[in-house]
């Protein structure tokens, strides 16, 4: 008698690869409306400047000195520009650095807060580097155009929840959702974490050294408004919990700085 091999009809459930980054829908749309805009450069160069003029950011537009200046957009523009500004990019590459910083923070943020919240909190920060820049540009002529204060504001708020246990900078990460879920820290408890202090100073120290992201175009050339970067990073970073729909972690919850300090902060 032969014998055969035994084969079970019952095969152990294979393990999900999920990619490590994957791009919920409301990050999705937002890229989206962000090139679909910038699709503007096809116009004629007078109509695509009045685009500048009328939805970028123009600190002169508030100088209560030039009561007799009219600017395109009129009285609206001084309430809409300070977040019409964020959907305008100067060139591919503008765009392309902030979609680079977007992937990650954007992609974890925008699961965590849900498309409402995701898109309302854009546009908040965006009105933080907005108003951060007129208050240093109080006279400044040039229209300030690009996303780089709400990337920055999206990267202050991940950072809140970015380095606990099985979120998506630990060592230890779960599955997209669940990483964008984990329970975040206190702003005290995130400003006396060493890997949150050291993204901080890494990330002050290349914006106030560098200003990579948002670019000033018009009679003064073109130049980083890096403190718009940074009222929008605060903004992001103080206004977090507002958003935040998760609940908060307990005093004990682990931190990622190693993944068997269960426990420690």
């Amino acid at each position: 008698m032969e014998s055969q091999p035994y084969s079970s009809s019952v095969e152990p459930p294979e393990t999900p690869h999920e990619p490590i980054l994957t791009l919920p829908g409301a990050l999705t749309a937002y890229i989206a409306l962000i090139a679909a805009i910038h699709l503007r450069v096809l116009l004629p160069v007078e109509l695509e400047n009045w685009t500048i003029d009328v939805f970028g950011f123009i600190p002169k537009r508030y100088d209560s000195t030039l009561l007799n200046i009219t600017f395109p957009g009129g009285a609206g523009a001084k309430v809409w520009t300070f977040v019409t500004y964020s959907l305008l990019h100067a060139n591919l590459s503008h765009i392309g650095f902030n979609i680079l910083w977007l992937l990650p923070f954007g992609s974890a943020l925008a699961r965590r807060f849900g498309p409402v919240r995701f898109f309302v909190f854009m546009a908040v920060t965006a009105a933080a580097g907005a108003l951060a820049h007129l208050v240093t540009h109080e006279h400044a002529i040039a229209p300030m155009i690009g996303a780089s204060a709400s990337v920055s504001g999206a990267m202050a708020a991940a950072i809140r929840f970015a380095f606990v246990k099985g979120s998506f900078l630990s060592f230890s990460r779960g599955d997209a959702d669940a990483a964008a879920k984990v329970p975040a820290l206190s702003l005290a408890r995130a400003l006396r974490n060493p890997r949150v202090l050291g993204f901080l100073a890494v990330w002050f120290g290349v914006n106030i050294i560098f200003g990579l992201g948002s670019i000033s175009i018009g009679s003064e050339g073109a130049s980083v408004a890096w403190q718009a970067h940074i009222g929008g990073f605060l903004a992001g970073l103080m206004l977090f919990s507002l958003f935040d729909p998760v609940p908060r972690a307990t005093p004990h919850a682990a931190d990622a700085s190693s993944p068997d300090e269960a426990g420690r902060v």
